[in-house]
């Protein structure tokens, strides 16, 4: 079965080949705001914002493009030097974003990207980057995060920056209008866990897809760069339940999975067919929306979320 547009949230996931397409080729427009070739950098977010940098932030490094973090903005070391810190933020009213970015002001560069012009974030940034475009009705972030990827990937390619073995957005575009029209597994629709496994630049994505599952589905998902999983995630390991690899399998893992009765799922992970790492994880969350609405939870209202956290504070 496909994904059907049963859902906001599902019409949102159909329509991200579209958004990152529309996102590289409206790039030219961002080239100020986003990190020169050399800089040291900090990316920050919360949540689904924070996974993204996480993943960028890799890509970014082992491409030789310059040293950079990546942190949830409530952990950022203040104190540490950096040429410019850059913050995801889908709404632009996140706390702890726009407190960072308040007290960096006038002493480190300062560029943010979001999806909404009317909110605090535009006054407080040095450079704004706005992706209305990619913007979201749902309250589970989807479009708007992997969007955001999808333009900093671009950027990366702009000077050969990606790392070896990271292939160019266009075929990730490719590939997720393959992953959305793709059938899911019954075998993985019916599983009781999940256990989403990264390496390098993918364990970001695994972080992301664990999170989706437990947001839309409350799930039972757990994620770990890939080389720990036998480190105690295996433990858990069983009939009806998942490990799910983003990008390359490491050597024996397979066996491990199939050795304790688990199912593994590999779709991104090298050889004629395989999928680009962020196209997986449009089918994972697919998987997130088929497995809220199977038992009659809506993906479009999440229980105890909120589009964004807004805390006492006077940027609130």
């Amino acid at each position: 079965m496909t994904t059907t547009a049963s859902s906001r949230t599902a019409v949102e996931i159909a329509s991200q080949p579209d958004t990152w397409l529309r996102a590289k080729e409206s790039l030219g427009l961002y080239a100020d705001v986003l990190p020169r070739r050399g800089e040291r950098v900090a990316v920050v977010g919360c949540g689904t914002s924070w996974f993204m940098a996480l993943a960028y932030a890799e890509l970014r490094e082992r491409g030789g493009h310059g040293e950079t973090d990546a942190f949830a903005a409530s952990e950022f070391p203040h104190g540490r030097r950096y040429d410019r810190v850059l913050a995801i933020s889908r709404s632009g009213t996140t706390t702890e974003v726009l407190d960072l970015l308040t007290r960096l002001k006038g002493t480190t560069p300062t560029g943010a990207i979001t999806a909404d012009p009317e909110t605090p974030v535009m006054r407080i940034a040095d450079g704004i980057a706005v992706l209305g475009f990619a913007d979201e009705e749902s309250v589970v972030q989807t479009r708007f995060a992997t969007t955001v990827l999808a333009l900093l990937r671009a950027h990366l390619e702009t000077e050969d920056a990606l790392p070896a073995g990271v292939g160019p957005l266009d075929r990730a575009i490719s590939d997720a209008r393959r992953a959305i029209a793709q059938d899911l597994d019954p075998e993985v629709c019916a599983a009781e866990q999940f256990t989403f496994l990264g390496t390098h630049w993918t364990y970001g994505l695994a972080l992301e897809a664990g999170l989706k599952m437990r947001e839309a589905a409350g799930a039972w998902t757990e994620a770990y760069p890939a080389m720990e999983y036998r480190h105690g995630p295996i433990s858990i390991t069983g009939p009806g339940r998942v490990a799910w690899v983003f990008g390359p399998t490491p050597r024996g893992l397979a066996d491990d999975v199939a050795r304790v009765g688990g199912t593994m799922v590999a779709e991104s992970g090298g050889g004629s067919g395989a999928l680009d790492p962020l196209a997986d994880l449009v089918l994972a969350q697919r998987l997130a929306v088929r497995l809220a609405e199977a038992q009659g939870d809506d993906p479009d209202r999440p229980r105890n979320l909120t589009r964004s956290v807004i805390l006492d504070s006077p940027h609130a």
